[in-house]
């Protein structure tokens, strides 16, 4: 008779099973390259997606404390190779994937690191020209964000003094390399600005691989730089290397050195160019007092300075020939009008009735002074009035002899 087996919870298999797979020590250092698919993450800060190849799929979860030391951003689609080790989930009696690291496949990981912050700023329009700010002709202040230790400050300090040794050189020194970095580098620039401390900001350090100059690819420090309101020039590393900072900043500096040569004009050149300015100048001062000179001469010689008499003469002359045509022309005028009037008057009597009464017509009127025209207005015993070229008479009417019309 056989004997009994034991019977076991869904839990105690579940937890048997894990105890067998987490004693394999194969499986407890494991690396497992596929395709990233349904990737999330959780409030938690955990990250939960599914590790494919053509044929098949494993579930990975990625704890937080490993994935705050992620340079990059994981996305699906992507190529992965996940070190870590096999547990099973007793909950849901899965198997899985808990991972410790994420290698991308192809680029690294800082550079898809790099081209993803690049991205994001970019459709932010943190790199839009629009947004650059001049750099000031002649900064009076310049403030260094850099370590106080490298090669970088010194080599910035001697241009300086020879350029421009009137500027002011205000170091703030911070890391520019490891995990303290970043916050350091964007709280000096945010504190530069805060207190107004210069004109112009110069930001960077030496050359060294993609590792040492991380700190300027951080979002952290470039956000900084998009919000300062002192200009900013980023001076990274040599004429190849190329960070995040670099777009962000308003000018960027091939290398350090080079960023002391923007900052500031060359005192030799601006002499040079005030030596030409003077030269000009006293040319054209020169040019101009000869032309006052010819100017002065030729007033010196009008008639008008050497004999001021006779000018008054010459207008006295003018005005008595302007008086004469004045009153002849006066005298024109006024014997036109007299010619007018004449005629006028001429035309006036000829046509006055007591012309006519002259030639021994008389005018009859009513007693009211109303000119009769008819007989046919008069009736015997009416009385009319008389107008003679020299007087009047008053008449009564004793008989009418009215004309029959003539047809």
């Amino acid at each position: 008779m056989s004997e009994l087996r034991q019977s076991l919870s869904v839990t105690e298999l579940n937890e048997r099973i894990r105890g067998l797979l987490e004693l394999d020590p194969m499986l407890a250092n494991v690396s497992v390259y596929g395709e990233l698919s349904n990737y999330k993450i959780y409030p938690s800060g955990h990250h939960y997606f599914t590790l494919k190849d053509s044929e098949s799929s494993l579930r990975c979860v990625l704890f937080k404390g490993s994935a705050l030391k992620l340079r990059f951003r994981p996305e699906n689609g992507m190529r992965v190779t996940l070190n870590g080790r096999i547990s099973v989930y007793s909950r849901d009696g899965a198997y899985q994937l808990i991972c410790a690291g994420m290698t991308p496949e192809g680029m690294g990981d800082l550079q898809i690191a790099f081209e993803q912050l690049k991205a994001k700023l970019a459709a932010e329009g943190l790199f839009d020209p629009a947004h650059k700010k001049a750099l000031p002709a002649i900064p009076g202040r310049i403030a260094i964000i850099t370590s106080s230790a490298g090669a970088a400050i010194h080599d910035m300090i001697r241009i300086l003094a020879r350029r421009w040794p009137m500027a002011k050189i205000l170091l703030l020194p911070v890391r520019v390399q490891g995990v303290e970095a970043p916050p350091e580098i964007a709280g000096a620039i945010r504190y530069a600005n805060e207190f107004q401390l210069a004109d112009l900001i110069i930001t960077g350090r030496g050359g060294g691989s993609i590792e040492d100059l991380w700190a300027f690819n951080d979002e952290r420090v470039a956000r900084a730089i998009f919000a300062s309101q002192i200009p900013v020039i980023s001076a990274v590393g040599h004429e190849p290397d190329v960070t995040i900072s670099d777009y962000v900043a308003d000018r960027r500096a091939s290398t350090p050195s080079n960023a002391a040569e923007i900052a500031v004009p060359d005192c030799l050149e601006v002499e040079e160019i005030l030596r030409s300015y003077e030269i000009r100048g006293g040319q054209a001062l020169r040019k101009r007092l000869q032309q006052l000179r010819e100017r002065l001469q030729n007033y010196a010689d009008k008639r008008v300075l050497t004999d001021p008499a006779a000018s008054i003469d010459n207008r006295r002359i003018t005005l008595d020939h302007t008086r004469s045509r004045l009153c002849a022309a006066q005298e024109r005028i006024v014997f036109g009008k007299k010619q007018r009037y004449v005629q006028l008057a001429s035309s006036l009597d000829a046509m006055s009735p007591l012309r006519v009464l002259s030639r021994g017509y008389a005018v009859a009127s009513d007693p009211q002074g109303q000119t009769l025209r008819s007989a046919r207005q008069l009736r015997c015993g009416d009385t009319l009035r008389l107008r003679f070229a020299d007087g009047q008479a008053n008449c009564r009417v004793e008989e009418l002899e009215i004309e029959t019309e003539r047809e």
